[in-house]
């Protein structure tokens, strides 16, 4: 099992290099993202990330589940092998 601690900026990095969201707005201090899929229109997710220092477990199943991840540790080892 990887490691389960991160920063806010090497999630959102992953998130917007090699998952292929968008960082389209920031509100307040939470960090708005967005992916549609290039030929399903239907497959649209908003992922919304607190821009604080570090994300707690919870928060990062929840970023996990919201980005369409099935597996949060493999969602973990994804983000640790691309930051």
């Amino acid at each position: 099992m990887g490691r389960r601690t991160f920063s806010v900026m090497e999630v959102v990095k992953v998130l917007v290099n090699a998952g292929g969201f968008e960082w389209r707005r920031t509100t307040g201090d939470h960090a708005q993202l967005y992916y549609e899929h290039p030929t399903n229109e239907t497959d649209r997710r908003q992922v919304t990330v607190p821009l604080h220092d570090e994300l707690r477990i919870g928060t990062l199943r929840g970023i996990a589940e919201s980005a369409g991840a099935r597996d949060f540790d493999a969602f973990c080892g994804w983000i640790d092998h691309n930051a």
